[in-house]
């Protein structure tokens, strides 16, 4: 999907701090926020950091058209995000968005949709699902996590769907992983869309596979440039190499070589 591209200089309205180790930047702009689709990302300039060179590539979790503002759900896990987390209201931030390609829209309306998501990897699914809600579509939320102080934004997902949920020490909802839970047996989707760490996304497609039913995943390979050009994020599909910025990060299994 061929959309225009802008570089921003983008407003810090808002730091918030979900849980230990994350931060939530609420980013606006004097000027109304471009079109952005669910999956795509964005492309952050790390100011004040000696080692951080290239731009961080963080998911869109959110769009709140009313207050005109973009949300982004940083994991702190290096100097480059440290930097993004020490951020105060009022700073600015360059991104270059919106990348890459989204999650599908079904078309028409009534589809039910499973988004099932692990760790930060929840983030784009905050934003996919009231698209698919505004759409006239049911999306039903799995979010899995180690403990329940993992699961971030709760509120929020359930504005737009059903959510449930599963953690590893049972501390809420089903123990053990998102494959666990008895949604895949109750339940039928026309539509799964995931997004985490490459093992659970592998099991969701599995299960998806398995019961017929077409699946998206949204890849995490490493990516510097975002625009296609510096090849470190090629992933390996039936039609070839392809660069996971610019053709991705939303694939459908179908089209990766997986063994599921």
């Amino acid at each position: 999907m061929n959309m225009k591209k802008y570089a921003l200089d983008l407003i810090v309205a808002a730091v918030e701090t979900p849980r230990e180790g994350y931060v939530l930047l609420r980013l606006t702009h004097d000027e109304t926020l471009p079109e952005m689709l669910p999956g795509q990302f964005v492309e952050v300039q790390v100011r004040g950091s000696e080692t951080t060179f290239l731009r961080r590539p963080i998911s869109i979790n959110y769009v709140d058209r009313v207050n005109n503002e973009l949300w982004l759900l940083v994991h702190v896990v290096g100097e480059g995000t440290r930097a993004m987390a020490s951020l105060k209201a009022g700073d600015t931030l360059n991104c270059v968005f919106p990348l890459g390609n989204g999650f599908t829209v079904p078309a028409g309306t009534g589809k039910k949709v499973l988004l099932v998501g692990g760790g930060v990897g929840t983030a784009p699914l905050l934003y996919h699902g009231e698209t698919l809600r505004a759409a006239g579509h049911c999306p039903v939320f799995l979010l899995g996590g180690r403990t329940e102080a993992d699961l971030m934004q709760l509120e929020h997902f359930r504005r737009y769907g059903e959510v449930l949920l599963t953690t590893e020490d049972g501390s809420v909802g089903t123990k053990g992983f998102v494959t666990h839970h008895p949604v895949w047996e109750e339940q039928q989707f026309d539509l799964v869309a995931t997004c985490g760490p490459k093992p659970m996304m592998v099991a969701v497609a599995r299960m998806a596979k398995a019961k017929g039913t077409e699946c998206e995943v949204s890849l995490e390979n490493l990516m510097a440039c975002g625009l296609g050009a510096c090849l470190c994020c090629v992933e390996k599909t039936h039609e070839g190499n392809v660069c996971v910025c610019k053709d991705g990060p939303v694939f459908n299994i179908n089209q990766l070589t997986w063994q599921i």
